[in-house]
């Protein structure tokens, strides 16, 4: 288990939570979309969230400013997450619009507050776990989407739910983070997400 464990903190690495999340909200909302407009809408999250941040990290790394997509150093999480505040806004101005995808739209704006937090601990050094505050975000928003929609599925939210705890346990074992860390990750993730509920529940 302890050799596998590590392989969580890659697949539910936080660069592909957004990707995660917008595929089961077009899954579960299948009628309402089409097949086209599934896929751009995909194409667009997948170009703002995936591949313009790896793209900017292999900048960074060639130029000695990062040395991991793990970024341990929180003085060299500043500027990657200075960039996805922004790339964030882009999309919830732009693409991932309110009056088309609500609920997805707050799923990214409760994202782009919880950037901001763990923005403002990089810069006073105190470091967050990136990986607890996604996969605890992304779990706020499929328990919410299961109550919304009256979708009566219990495993789904039940899965997320393992699956966060799975990734602490991850994180713990290739001591990339403290229990404090991944304490404050979690409510850093999860905080925004609860606010936003209470605007399309």
């Amino acid at each position: 288990m302890k050799k596998l464990l590590p392989i969580f903190s890659y697949i539910l690495h936080p660069v592909f939570i957004p990707i995660y999340a917008a595929l089961f909200y077009l899954f579960y909302k299948g009628d309402v979309f089409s097949i086209q407009e599934k896929y751009f809408v995909l194409f667009q999250i997948l170009i703002i969230t995936f591949v313009v941040p790896i793209l900017f990290f292999l900048l960074l790394k060639s130029t000695g400013n990062i040395k991991s997509i793990m970024i341990p150093d929180t003085s060299q999480r500043i500027i990657p997450l200075t960039l996805l505040c922004f790339l964030l806004i882009l999309l919830v101005k732009r693409s991932i619009v309110i009056s088309r995808y609500p609920e997805l739209h707050f799923f990214f704006l409760g994202g782009l507050f919880s950037t901001i937090f763990a923005l403002i601990y990089a810069i006073f050094k105190i470091k967050v776990s990136l990986h607890m505050m996604a996969i605890s975000g992304f779990a706020v928003f499929v328990i919410g989407l299961n109550m919304h929609l009256q979708l009566h599925n219990p495993y789904w939210p039940a899965f997320l739910i393992l699956l966060t705890g799975i990734v602490a346990s991850s994180r713990l074992e290739m001591n990339a983070h403290t229990y404090r860390e991944l304490i404050i990750g979690f409510f850093v993730g999860i905080i925004p997400q609860v606010l936003f509920l209470y605007l399309w529940l």
